[in-house]
């Protein structure tokens, strides 16, 4: 019995294993081991600034809790903060609950996010925009906004999005997408059903609940890929969509910092910076590389 539960605990160890983030600041190496910490991991920064606590999603292939390496935007994003002096607590959410969660100020940034526009309602305070909710960073790299629909249905969308008024269209709960399409959204211009992540979208679109889904499609696509399901289903579920010929647009990601964060001016400003300095450097081009050679 005694053995029993040493495997056990051996087990269990090994699977929370942290992964380690790697990058490089002027020529020097540096790595980062995290270690498990409330819901989630904690990298420390030596004589660290302050330890900001950011809320994520799983977001295959761009960050997941079941991604190789935790996906490039977790290894970037950690790799920037500490590069910026800063302790770094992340914690994967469903995505609502993260938006809520940092908008409330029980965290500090929210990411990846996409672009809010200054007319975003918030849906966890009463009588507040997000943006006056939280600050935006500058962007970093993003990926393709476009429709997904049912494999062998003919095209809804023309390229104008009044082409779809009438359709019932799938959206992930708290997903900023498209300025345009938000807006006529919000305005009920479209029947719209909501899902709590990527994977249900897909699933809705394929149970014939709604006639399009919107986001990235290498998004929607590897929620199937990453998820547990068995491999027929996957399979089934992968060979049952396609994307419609017009994307809507490219969004580029950002950083959303709680305007009830401690600091949260200087932080913006540290992150864009380095945001600046990883770009310049390259550094950013270098993780991607590294993680997706790695995850080969």
């Amino acid at each position: 019995m005694r053995w029993f539960y040493f495997i056990l605990l051996l087990t269990t160890s090994n699977s929370f294993a942290e992964t380690s983030v790697e990058y490089f600041q002027n020529g020097t190496q540096h790595t980062l081991t995290g270690h498990s910490h409330k819901s989630g991991v904690l990298y420390e920064a030596k004589n660290s600034k302050q330890t900001l606590h950011l809320a994520t999603l799983d977001w295959p292939p761009y960050i997941g809790n079941n991604v190789c390496n935790k996906g490039w935007v977790y290894q970037f994003s950690i790799a920037l903060l500490n590069s910026k002096g800063y302790s770094v607590y992340i914690e994967f959410l469903p995505w609502a609950r993260a938006v809520r969660n940092v908008e409330l100020g029980r965290a500090d940034i929210l990411m990846p996010e996409y672009f809010i526009e200054d007319t975003a309602p918030s849906d966890y305070v009463d009588g507040k925009t997000r943006r006056e909710l939280l600050g935006l960073s500058n962007s970093f790299k993003g990926g393709e906004i476009a429709f997904l629909k049912r494999k062998g249905d003919t095209d809804h969308f023309t390229g104008n999005l009044n082409s779809l008024k009438g359709l019932k269209i799938g959206v992930v709960r708290g997903y900023q997408n498209t300025p345009e399409f938000d807006a006529m959204m919000d305005n009920g211009e479209f029947e719209v059903i909501t899902s709590v992540d990527d994977l249900q979208l897909v699933k809705l679109l394929t149970a014939k609940r709604v006639d399009l889904v919107i986001g990235d499609p290498q998004a929607l696509k590897s929620s199937v890929a990453y998820s547990s399901l068995t491999k027929p289903e996957k399979q089934s579920l992968l060979s049952s969509i396609e994307q419609e010929s017009i994307p809507l647009q490219y969004n580029s990601l950002y950083f959303a910092i709680s305007k009830r964060a401690h600091n949260w001016l200087l932080v913006l400003e540290d992150i864009n910076e380095g945001l600046y300095q990883f770009n310049n450097s390259g550094e950013i081009d270098r993780i991607i590389r590294a993680t997706n050679t790695q995850c080969e």
